[in-house]
């Protein structure tokens, strides 16, 4: 059995630190970390006094989606996300703040931005005219519309004077990934602007609302994205004015509040502000916040904790689910603290939230999602299931007429991640941060652009390939990340193996480039239990990044979607929910089974099947699974649905049974909609 939680052994490691390899040639190293202390020359990193980051984010479409990633960002645009503009009334463009200078109109708030700033991604990223036109459209409207005061958007009062800014501040990220893609002057000036108006708020009417005083975090990474273009002073002090009134992230044994989403998008705020700060307790604090909600709350496989809509005491078995907003948000800060850091650990952590829970939250046709996913979930309905959850309501249906939040800011899961695969490195490489079939353009070594493509079916199958196109021969730093998980990565250059013993960090290859060379990753992947010590002693199954889950026949029932929405819904007259079903979701096989292992070497209980890869792309569905397990269990006659309608909680591991033994087949996580994935254990 495996049990592990080093991020805190992690930070302490965190730094240029070369391993000891045991036989290595010139061509390639182990490394812990990438070395900070450089600049690159080509993209825009930190400047001083800001600490320089590990990793430096490439602009919106230096990279080009391939495999199942393309493949999922296609059925976002010809789904749910492409097409809400007909169906939200908070995108309708009647009576909408974002479209009046006055900042007055009947919609506008956290969604046009929530969605946008996914959906104009994936328009950049497929350059795909329709989704540019109507960004276009919603960006030049928030250009145009900024008031003399440097204020912009919807004019929302919590409270006398009390001026509410969560709303801008994911239209600020929209702001900034346009001015990537189009370098529009226009947006340094309005962000300019606006920044030197949010610094004449008083202290006391600063970020006192609920919302913005958790999340004043994104407004400081606004802040330094504009600092690092302009290197206007005056954006330090107002960093440090959101610093301080920002709630408090810096707690050793509590949170400010235990609402999911804040938690997955605020725990690195301190962490943002120990690019200023230079106190290394600021970005402890974010480890720590990760650590204590995980600790807690987070005994479950899939990388997230339970929290629908808040973590509550006493409501921490693996039914408790957490929100698809949470999940994006938990994603975009792994990349963030990724690139702060360097630390393998934020992308692994991705992965798993992105393999494993962010891809089940929807159909397979990405039309319809939920509001809430658990590791175990063995319905997804239209009922009331509080307070099993904290929600009331329909809040385990897919419905695409409802979830309002999550409906909308879903958009920026896949596209954030895409953007994330490749990241730039201080000594003027390039780093393969998160794998996944792609090509990225980039200026390497003297300057010189170079294009790689990687060819992959990761995280179903173990080999990256990567072939480097340039157009002279060029000098640079290629970084291979190396998960925890994977005990022998193999790379050879032109098929010739590199002897490089690396078990965890980077594998950093330094080579005179040229065309057509060749780099091959191996990283061989293997069965691993994970014991759920504090959640009654289950059991997660992993191969490699993928954890599994037990295969329940799924039975779809079509529902109206507009019966079937949250309460808080809302849509737009025309919006047909017969073009746009609601679906619940129903086993039509036992779930109740407990696993039989081999209690000397469990991992010899599962054999790994391997099948074709699906003709449509699509590997997160059961029936398109290209792997899965088998294994033996029993039936657990007395864990049943409980009285709110959910899978009772765990029975205690290990459990005495007389049922005799099935056969069982296990399915990648990520692909089941509904799931046992935290497993008891028979006796």
């Amino acid at each position: 059995m495996v049990t592990k939680n080093k991020m805190l052994a992690s930070f302490l490691i965190i730094g240029m630190q070369v391993l000891n390899v045991t036989a290595q040639t010139p061509a390639g190293i182990a490394v812990r970390n990438t070395d900070n202390t450089a600049t690159n020359a080509f993209y825009v990193g930190n400047k001083a006094p800001l600490l320089k980051n590990h990793f430096i984010k490439l602009p919106v479409g230096s990279i080009t989606p391939g495999g199942w990633l393309k493949n999922v960002l296609v059925l976002q645009k010809d789904g749910l996300t492409g097409n809400l503009g007909e169906i939200s009334i908070w995108l309708s463009k009647d009576d909408n703040a974002w479209l009046n200078k006055d900042g007055k109109g009947k919609h506008g708030w956290e969604e046009l931005p929530y969605w946008l700033k996914g959906y104009a991604n994936i328009g950049y990223m497929l350059k795909d005219p329709k989704m540019l036109a109507e960004t276009k459209f919603w960006i030049d409207a928030v250009l145009k519309n900024q008031r003399e005061s440097g204020d912009f958007g919807p004019i929302i009062e919590k409270g006398k004077g009390k001026r509410d800014l969560w709303t801008n501040m994911p239209m600020l990220w929209c702001l900034q990934s346009y001015y990537e893609y189009s370098k529009d002057p226009k947006v340094i000036v309005l962000m300019t602007k606006y920044f030197k108006w949010q610094l004449t708020i008083p202290d006391e009417l600063l970020l006192e609302d609920y919302w913005e005083n958790s999340r004043g975090g994104d407004n400081i990474v606004s802040i330094y994205w504009l600092y690092n273009r302009t290197g206007d002073k005056f954006l330090l002090d107002l960093a440090t004015k959101m610093d301080k009134n920002t709630a408090n992230w810096r707690q050793s044994d509590n949170l400010p509040n235990w609402h999911n989403v804040n938690i997955a998008q605020c725990f690195r705020e301190p962490g943002t502000y120990y690019l200023q700060s230079h106190n290394e307790q600021d970005l402890k604090a974010s480890y720590n916040n990760q650590l204590l909600i995980r600790n807690i709350y987070g005994q479950v496989p899939g990388g997230m904790f339970g929290g629908d809509e808040n973590s509550r005491k006493g409501y921490d078995d693996p039914r408790q689910a957490v929100e698809t907003c949470g999940m994006v948000e938990q994603m975009t800060s792994d990349q963030m603290m990724l690139g702060i850091t360097g630390d393998t650990y934020w992308a692994e952590n991705c992965e798993d939230v992105a393999f494993n829970t962010f891809s089940a939250a929807f159909t397979p046709d990405y039309k319809a999602l939920r509001y809430l996913t658990a590791p175990n979930m063995v319905i997804s309905d239209a009922k009331n299931h509080n307070p099993g959850i904290d929600n009331s309501g329909p809040f385990l249906m897919m419905n695409p007429f409802s979830s309002r939040c999550c409906q909308h800011n879903h958009a920026a899961g896949w596209v954030y991640y895409a953007e994330n695969t490749w990241m730039a490195t201080p000594d003027n490489g390039i780093a393969a941060t998160l794998y996944a079939e792609s090509s990225v353009k980039v200026k390497v070594g003297s300057g010189v652009e170079v294009t790689l493509h990687q060819t992959t079916k990761y995280p179903f199958e173990d080999q990256v390939n990567i072939r480097i196109n340039t157009p002279k021969v060029v000098n640079f730093p290629l970084y291979l990340r190396v998960p925890a998980w994977c005990k022998d990565a193999v790379v050879m250059v032109n098929d010739k193996p590199v002897k490089v013993a690396a078990t965890e960090g980077y594998i950093k290859l330094t080579n005179l480039w040229k065309n057509g060379d060749q780099v091959t990753l191996k990283l061989p992947m293997a069965i691993e239990i994970r014991e759920w010590k504090k959640n009654k002693n289950s059991v997660s199954v992993n191969y490699g990044p993928l954890t599994y889950s037990l295969k329940i026949a799924e039975n779809y029932i079509m529902k109206d979607s507009k019966e079937t929405a949250i309460g808080d819904s809302q849509w737009q007259q025309g919006a047909d929910p017969k073009k746009w079903p609601s679906y619940e979701i129903h086993p039509t096989s036992a779930w109740n089974y407990g696993l039989v292992l081999d209690k000397l070497n469990p991992e010899r209980s599962f054999t790994v099947v391997k099948k074709s890869w699906p003709k449509d792309g699509n590997p997160f569905t059961n029936g398109n699974a290209p792997i899965e397990l088998k294994a033996k269990g029993k039936l657990i006659p007395e864990w049943k649905i409980d009285k709110f309608g959910l899978v009772d909680i765990l029975p205690t591991s290990p459990i005495s049974n007389s049922e005799s033994e099935t056969a069982l087949t296990l399915v990648p996580m990520g692909g089941a909609r509904l799931r046992i994935s935290a497993f008891p254990v028979i006796k």
